[in-house]
């Protein structure tokens, strides 16, 4: 492509509610079109993007025996009440009617679609067990949309449902999927990690969560210094004994007749306290410190005090993991990061199988409902990180899975015969040979040529300027910066080495 008939627009300054980079560069770089709060059009760089990660999805999911489908993203409010979802998914549901009144919702997430597509065609334990994908459109009416792409209330996600018969049978999917999830995020060379996490609104007691390490992320990782353990925050249960001199506080929160009682320098951890204590919500009205004396016999009491107060009471875990806590499987210490979500792999059980009457007959022909996993990539969410982790001050860093463009062209001077001649052979050269190749050939200064480069971040760019030559071409890597002088012949062998 020739940077002066495609639809790149670079603006000089970065939307105004834009703190992450990924947000600037994107906008920036004419990657994605803002068209209302959580709502982006993609451009053709940005289209190229979702593209390359579309199908590297699509090359792994079917490597693993998912099967392709794509479901409705209007569903059937009817099949949100048969699971219980209607009442209970909150807000961030968006529902609607349409002329005849028939009351639908904008699809979050397709488990209930997908229950039904099943339950009508899989009636015996011989058509089981049974993987279904697609990559599809979802929206999620966020009540603060914000970060571009990380938040966004409309976006592009994998998300696939397998169905079993038993629990061995769904457990091996989920570890099938878990690999090719792996294998995904290993062909876009993104640092990531695999933990334990909160199975949120989706549902079941087994889920496996996939985060990219970035200073940006929402999420707080906990992460072991010693073996693979690694757990989102919010379900960490880290190792930590207090000293018998521990100074001690005590919370009261809204609906609990009883008090909390924590180290004085510790945090509730929300999450883990609302399943321990089965609470709804987390307000606390007041918090107080107090002494070991004062402590009653019907407090709830962290876990970490047992070496503090010796008074029989039950035990629960409600701190958030701090660093230099041990890890509860070697006892290293543990370190906390920041993380982006990018996956998420659920075990389910019969959660929607059991309400949605999704059953199969078995073996000795009886009834049973069938079990279920579900397992989601944040597709478009995977732009944003792919930005994030890798990008610079200058602008965007890709990788060769991901880059729309892996090497751009930059005439320094349009008005030289000589440069214009050389750049076109080149372009021809490696767009012939089948490599995706843009040339910037725009009446720009060089330095303005330069900026953008940098901004959009293609793996690399050769300057041909007034010293280039067959025998001398200048090849800039992008991430590096580090600059290598080629002759042609050997120009095109390192092109081949690198991507074919």
């Amino acid at each position: 492509m020739k940077f002066s008939q495609s639809f790149i627009h670079t603006e000089k300054t970065a939307p105004k509610d834009a703190v992450l980079k990924s947000h600037k560069y994107l906008v920036q770089g004419g990657f994605i079109h803002q068209s209302a709060a959580g709502l982006y059009s993609y451009l053709p760089l940005g289209k190229i993007l979702l593209d390359n990660i579309t199908n590297v999805v699509h090359q792994h999911m079917k490597a693993s025996g998912a099967l392709d489908v794509l479901g409705a993203f209007v569903t059937p409010a009817s099949l949100w009440a048969e699971s219980g979802r209607l009442e209970h998914y909150g807000k961030d549901l968006l529902e609607l009617h349409d002329r005849k009144d028939q009351h639908f919702v904008l699809s979050p997430t397709n488990e209930e679609t997908m229950v039904d597509i099943v339950r009508k065609r899989i009636k015996s334990y011989k058509q089981l067990p049974l993987n279904l994908y697609q990559i599809n459109t979802k929206f999620r009416d966020e009540i603060r949309p914000r970060f571009g792409l990380l938040r966004g209330r409309e976006f592009v996600m994998k998300d696939a449902y397998s169905f079993h018969t038993n629990e061995a049978c769904m457990q091996n999917t989920f570890n099938v999927m878990e690999q090719a999830y792996k294998n995904i995020f290993n062909e876009l060379e993104l640092d990531f990690r695999v933990i334990k996490a909160d199975s949120g609104a989706i549902g079941g007691n087994t889920s496996s969560e996939f985060v990219i390490l970035a200073d940006s992320g929402e999420d707080d990782i906990v992460t072991c210094s010693s073996c693979s353990f690694a757990a989102n925050i919010e379900v960490a249960s880290t190792i930590k004994n207090h000293a018998a001199d521990t100074k001690l506080k005590s919370l009261k929160l809204k609906g609990l007749d009883h008090h909390i009682i924590l180290a004085k320098t510790d945090e509730l951890e929300e999450t883990k306290t609302k399943k321990a204590l089965t609470l709804d919500e987390i307000q606390i009205l007041q918090e107080n410190d107090i002494k070991q004396e004062a402590v009653k016999s019907d407090d709830y009491i962290d876990n970490s005090l047992k070496q503090v107060i010796k008074q029989g009471q039950d035990f629960y875990e409600l701190r958030a993991a701090c660093d230099d806590d041990q890890c509860p499987e070697c006892q290293a210490k543990i370190k906390l990061y920041k993380g982006i979500e990018i996956g998420h792999i659920f075990q389910l059980g019969d959660k929607y199988a059991k309400p949605m009457q999704c059953h199969f007959l078995d073996e000795q022909g009886r009834s049973k409902p069938m079990l279920m996993g579900c397992y989601g990539i944040g597709v478009s969410r995977l732009i944003a990180a792919v930005v994030e982790q890798f990008g610079d001050e200058q602008g965007c860093v890709f990788k060769k899975a991901t880059a729309p463009f892996h090497l751009n062209i930059i005439t320094a001077d349009i008005k030289s015969q000589d440069q214009m001649q050389l750049s076109e052979q080149i372009y021809n050269d490696l767009s012939n040979k089948g490599f995706k190749v843009i040339w910037d050939d725009r009446k720009e200064r060089l330095g303005f040529k330069l900026k953008d480069t940098e901004l959009l971040g293609f793996p690399y760019y050769l300057i041909i300027g007034k010293n280039s030559t067959k025998n001398h071409l200048e090849l800039v890597n992008r991430a590096t910066k580090t600059q290598n002088l080629f002759k042609l012949s050997e120009f095109y062998d390192f092109m081949a080495n690198c991507y074919q």
